[in-house]
């Protein structure tokens, strides 16, 4: 198979770990220009990785890395690092909406600085990546927007057990669709992705569950798989869309991927699996 990203130039917010780190990895094994725009210079306590750590995996396996230390929720810093990737690598192909934060608490518990904290990074963040993009993305290659959000669906048990979260997230999704209609005449595609089961990070270990989730969830290379395949799709016909990342490679995968086992964290080839956030469990079962 053709190497689909070769020379391309992915900006990527977040990045320094986990889903944004594998997505960055399997785009660097075609040649692709990686830049990381992230906070995580400096090794985090509890969270592994840094943007030059991850620089020097990106370049072990054939990619051109660009870390650059970006808070997001700054636009200034967004410009600058946008800036920079355009005159490291000429241009940008694929913007990626990586960055996070997460919070799972209902109105009445969130405090205001994490309501903030997520609206400022997930929504606003979002936008910030998005806008100061647009105008590369508009002379790039088959350029592509993906970003890390949801379905929308509006059951109340999303609505209940953390508002605030869920409207951060949603936000990320509304944006996204808002750009795949703005952008369309413009030949830019914009396109969600989401995984059916919950993905093995450092932040699932950490805060969400430990060794039991951990066990019981998929390796973030089902995303960086999934991103790929859309990222190989004619920008001009493949966007709009809220993405499942099982469905992304039982559909747009060449050739297409069924047996999932393989994405197993446990290693062990199949098992039970935890549903993520928003989504219908669907045919997640086993493996």
């Amino acid at each position: 198979m053709d190497a689909m990203l070769a020379g391309k130039t992915i900006f990527i917010s977040g990045g320094s770990r986990g889903i944004g780190l594998a997505i960055a990895m399997r785009a660097a094994r075609d040649g692709a220009n990686v830049a990381i725009a992230a906070k995580t210079a400096e090794p985090h306590p509890s969270l592994p990785g840094t943007i030059y750590a991850a620089a020097r995996q990106i370049e072990e396996v054939g990619g051109h890395a660009l870390p650059l230390v970006c808070d997001i929720r700054e636009e200034e810093q967004v410009e600058a690092a946008v800036a920079a990737t355009v005159a490291r690598f000429g241009g940008i192909d694929i913007c990626l909406n990586n960055a996070s934060a997460i919070n799972l608490k209902t109105i009445e518990e969130t405090e205001a600085k994490r309501y903030d904290l997520m609206q400022t990074i997930n929504a606003r963040g979002t936008f910030l990546t998005i806008k100061h993009c647009i105008p590369h993305l508009k002379r790039g290659t088959n350029p592509h927007i993906l970003t890390l959000s949801p379905p929308l669906d509006l059951d109340p048990r999303w609505l209940g057990a953390h508002a605030p979260y869920t409207l951060s997230k949603y936000g990320m999704s509304l944006l996204t669709l808002g750009a795949a209609a703005e952008l369309r005449e413009a030949g830019v595609a914009a396109n969600g992705l989401w995984p059916r089961s919950v993905i093995a990070t450092a932040a699932v270990q950490n805060l969400l569950g430990g060794d039991e989730v951990m066990a019981k969830s998929r390796t973030p290379e089902i995303l960086s798989d999934a991103a790929y395949a859309i990222f190989s799709q004619p920008s001009r016909e493949c966007t709009g869309n809220l993405f499942i990342d099982d469905e992304v490679l039982a559909t747009l995968a060449d050739p297409p991927v069924t047996d999932l086992g393989r994405y197993h964290a446990s290693g062990e080839g199949g098992g039970e699996l935890l549903p993520d956030f928003f989504v219908d469990p669907g045919p997640l079962g086993q493996g």
